[in-house]
């Protein structure tokens, strides 16, 4: 109880913050307005507080509606706030407040696709030999990666998805403009901690990688309809997407936190 009370107490300071921010007071009656990514986890923390909010296509456009003044505040996760806010970033006069989550994220597949079992291998022996860790270096996230342990695959005994996406010869992986996890570099080719860990299953695969925006509220149909084979894109485990999706173990720890201009502290 006292955590919740904790809690409850931190989502009002940020509220206060973001009254502020927007020139309103105790007797303004104006009400703090959150840019969040649509069907996101961020959505999901606002509506359960009730806030009022303003849905948009992603978590970089939630930080473009709070930089020109459309909307108070974004809720964005955490591993984007520390490559996107601050100094030394595209926003540098943006920064975040408390916590309001503790996350983590997976990759989400087919429901009973036995790739989720593959990537679980693939996972554990990248994490065994280094190269998860030094993936993670080169993107800064290292502090949020969680211990894989022993996994081996276990092949389903009919309508494999890992062997429809051998014949096929690639494997479609769902993502959104989403730094440090999957964005685009200087010469327009994907990259970050999930893109390149998605080539490294695809190599063990021998596949071909190819990337696919999504629409982040529609990610379920996606991977129903096999317009992409895999949700990779720094996901939230979700008891809704865990019920929804063959999901691997967890890779990364994360938390959903609110945006706002340095000036409304």
């Amino acid at each position: 109880m006292k955590k919740k009370l904790a809690i409850v107490l931190s989502l009002a300071m940020v509220l206060c913050f973001g009254l502020a921010s927007c020139g309103g007071g105790e007797d303004s009656g104006d009400a703090t307005v959150y840019a969040v990514e649509a069907g996101s986890a961020g959505e999901a923390a606002a509506k359960e507080q009730g806030w009022e909010i303003n849905s948009v296509g992603s978590q970089a456009d939630a930080l473009m509606e709070v930089k020109s003044g459309t909307s108070d505040a974004a809720i964005i996760d955490l591993l984007m706030a520390g490559a996107m806010i601050g100094e030394g970033t595209s926003y540098p006069d943006l920064i975040h407040t408390d916590e309001l989550t503790s996350e983590e994220y997976g990759v989400g597949c087919r429901k009973d696709s036995d790739l989720a079992s593959y990537i679980n291998a693939v996972f554990a022996e990248s994490y065994a030999d280094g190269t998860m860790r030094t993936t993670a270096e080169k993107y800064g996230v290292q502090e949020a990666l969680l211990e894989q342990e022993e996994a081996t695959y276990e092949a389903a005994a009919s309508d494999s998805d890992v062997e429809y996406i051998k014949g096929k010869g690639t494997l479609i992986v769902g993502i959104t403009d989403f730094a440090p996890m999957d964005y685009k570099d200087d010469n327009g080719e994907w990259i970050g901690f999930d893109a390149d860990m998605a080539r490294i299953v695809g190599s063990k695969l021998g596949v071909e990688v190819q990337f696919m925006e999504i629409d982040w509220d529609t990610k379920t149909m996606e991977l129903d309809s096999k317009n992409i084979d895999v949700v990779w894109n720094g996901m939230t485990l979700t008891d809704e997407v865990k019920a929804a999706m063959e999901c691997t173990n967890a890779y990364c720890k994360n938390a959903q936190v609110v945006v706002v201009p340095k000036d409304a502290e």
